[in-house]
């Protein structure tokens, strides 16, 4: 089940499943302590006699944002009921707090009493052994709590919370607090400790056919005295003015840049800020860029995505300094430069507290009975690529400085080394897609922008013989590519080089998307007649020929398959990736328009409220996998940006042939004087 509309600030996120249930908060970093485990927090209304929890069937429901905002609007309607609740919920932008504001429409004729029941269901640091939910007569709010981690809940009623239920859980048969309400009533138990879960009620009266609002919120923290502050602090400044202000906060953040997006439809434009927004919220306040916080996928795999992948976050990082915030990539290259290992490389995943998460990449292989490198070069290679392309465009000298040695030299020093001398190729090493070791086209691809990058650093910091190694051996990556990964007989590139028994190499032909790497990052230009037979492969053999559409990975893409007769699901980063190459191709707007169709593409398949999953269903167009996925999102950022640069360089003065478009703040000054200009001189 997707994970719809997240709200959080960097430390406290908070995710919605598609029926509107709470099911992961995480604190305090993103990602890491989930303290619901994925278990539903209800959220019910007693009236008239009938109670629903708005996630039964009999309520119709909308999940969507405000506007530019990481505050939600949702629509719920029940018929059966007459009533309509109109909620908002985010996460204090500066403190955590997850707030939620609910208006209730009264649609019936006649005067009611209406309960509304919230239901909290912790599993605090992920266990739900040893809890403890009480009611605090301090805060007249219910708190959980175990060890340095507690949660007070309360609403905005003058007595706090007005009846409360606190109870066991999933032990000897006990369902929890939520079947107390169900009677509309609640027990009014004080306390309990162990596996517990807590339900409180609010009542409001309501005349015929009008309106009335209250607030909910959850204050996280490591003590008791600091959630106490928090709900003195919603008290003092109200709700609703901690709603205001967040709300204010994120239109001026995703608005800051001012960008103007040329001749793009508002579908894409929207879609690019609120990408924007989602990334931010998986985005640890510590550096750490998230691949997704989507719980349900334990069931399925007994793990998740709560990790920073290298390689996610350098490419999230890269679409983030394009759109212009650099103070969060800064944030995650300092992290990177914490957690490289003494070797120079990265391993496969990391949690967002730096420690090493799980893998399955092995350290050795019992068959040849040698020493494997558990990575995917690939990682090493992205993050010093996407720390050039941060530096050129920011030019921050001063804390470059600071990971030149530990980061930067390590890290290309590594690249450099781990070639196979005969080839100048990298040694084997997992794929992007972590499902096959090899001599992957991407990785060369990947070390090529890595180790040039590496020699414009030193270049940078006067280090001449350095430079000049680090470019000599993108040369020789690049030969060696050509030599061993270019297949004449098929007139394109291999995805791989793969080892035989016999201990042989031979060319793995499969049409794989990750190919667009050729041009991506330098190696061969996007015309060359190599990349353009690669390329047209891979539109030709992938694109997946449903009513849906869309890019599979690869050929006989296996992973979470649907439907047989497909190259396997369709991907929004492979789309996205081919709508890039369009982009790099394209020398007239006509030629341009195919990757706006792309972009389009993208823009229909998302969730309602912009959410982009993983992949999505060839058959109807569900999304698939967990969601949001960080990676799709940038990688809409990051294409939308080519484009608006594309367009950049086709729309110029005929008289001074400088850009009449520019799509950053400063350059549209510089567009507007060159029009008036123009003009004068006309």
């Amino acid at each position: 089940m997707p994970r719809d509309i997240p709200v959080g600030n960097g430390t406290l996120l908070v995710a919605f499943d598609e029926r509107y249930r709470i099911r992961d908060i995480y604190f305090p970093f993103v990602g890491k302590e989930n303290h619901s485990e994925g278990h539903p927090f209800r959220f019910g209304v007693w009236v008239d006699g009938l109670f629903s929890w708005v996630s039964d069937d009999g309520w119709s429901r909308d999940l969507r944002y405000q506007t530019e905002t990481l505050v939600t609007e949702v629509r719920l309607i029940s018929d059966a009921l007459a009533l309509e609740l109109v909620c908002h919920d985010t996460v204090d932008q500066r403190e955590n707090i997850f707030l939620r504001r609910i208006e209730v429409h009264n649609r019936a004729a006649t005067a009611r009493a209406v309960r509304l029941f919230f239901h909290q269901d912790f599993y605090i640091s992920e266990t739900e052994v040893g809890d403890t939910a009480y009611f605090d007569p301090d805060t007249l709010a219910i708190i959980h709590y175990k060890g340095q981690r507690y949660f007070l809940i309360s609403t905005d009623a003058p007595e706090g919370v007005e009846s409360f239920a606190t109870g066991r859980k999933a032990f000897q048969g006990a369902e929890g607090t939520w079947r107390d309400a169900e009677d509309g009533l609640l027990s009014q138990s004080a306390i309990t400790e162990g596996s517990v879960d807590s339900t409180i009620g609010r009542t409001i009266q309501l005349a015929p056919h009008s309106t009335a609002v209250i607030h909910y919120w959850i204050a996280a923290g490591t003590s008791y005295h600091e959630v106490a502050r928090l709900n003195a602090l919603v008290r003092t400044r109200t709700p609703q003015a901690l709603l205001e202000r967040t709300r204010n906060y994120w239109r001026a953040w995703v608005n800051k840049n001012e960008l103007d997006f040329g001749d793009l439809p508002s579908e894409i434009v929207e879609l690019f800020k609120r990408s924007l927004l989602i990334i931010r919220t998986q985005i640890d306040n510590g550096g750490a860029i998230l691949a997704a916080n989507d719980s349900d996928v334990v069931i399925r795999a007994t793990d998740h995505y709560s990790y920073m992948w290298p390689r996610d976050g350098a490419l999230v990082a890269h679409a983030l300094d394009l759109a212009g915030y650099s103070n969060l990539t800064r944030s995650f290259f300092d992290f990177c430069g914490r957690i490289i290992t003494e070797q120079g490389y990265f391993l496969q995943k990391y949690a967002p507290d730096g420690s090493l998460a799980s893998s399955w990449h092995a350290w050795w292989d019992p068959h040849r009975r040698e020493r494997l490198a558990p990575i995917q070069e690939d990682e090493t290679a992205l993050v010093l690529w996407a720390l050039w392309q941060h530096y050129d465009q920011f030019r921050d000298i001063e804390f470059i400085r600071a990971l030149y040695e530990k980061l930067i030299i390590r890290a290309a020093d590594f690249l450099d080394d781990f070639r196979d001398p005969a080839t100048g190729l990298p040694r084997p090493s997992w794929n992007l897609w972590e499902d096959r070791r090899g001599i992957h086209t991407f990785t060369c691809a990947t070390v090529f922008g890595a180790l040039h990058a590496a020699a414009r650093f030193a270049e940078l910091f006067g280090e001449i013989e350095r430079a000049t190694r680090y470019r000599e051996a993108a040369v020789q990556v690049r030969d060696g590519m050509r030599r061993h990964l270019f297949r004449a007989e098929a007139g394109r590139f291999a995805r791989a080089l793969m080892y035989r028994a016999d201990g042989a190499w031979e060319p793995d032909m499969t049409v794989d998307a990750s190919l667009f790497g050729l041009f991506r990052f330098g190696v061969f230009a996007p015309a060359s007649a190599e990349v353009r037979a690669t390329m047209r492969a891979v539109e030709e053999a992938l694109w997946v020929q449903t009513e849906v559409g869309g890019v599979a990975r690869y050929q006989g893409d296996g992973y979470m398959r649907v439907a047989d007769g497909l190259p396997g699901n369709p991907w929004f980063i492979c789309t996205l990736w081919l709508a890039d190459y369009k982009i790099a191709l394209a020398q007239t707007a006509d030629e341009l328009r195919a990757a706006l169709d792309l972009l389009m593409w993208v823009v229909r398949r998302a969730l309602p409220s912009g959410v982009l999953a993983e992949q999505v269903h060839p058959l109807t167009g569900a999304p698939l996998s967990v969601s949001p996925l960080t990676w799709s999102h940038a990688t809409f950022v990051s294409t939308v940006i080519s484009y608006l640069r594309r367009l950049e360089n086709m729309k110029r003065c005929a008289t001074c042939g400088r850009p009449a478009f520019q799509f950053d703040r400063r350059a549209r000054r510089s567009s507007r004087w060159i029009e008036i200009k123009t003009e004068v001189e006309t």
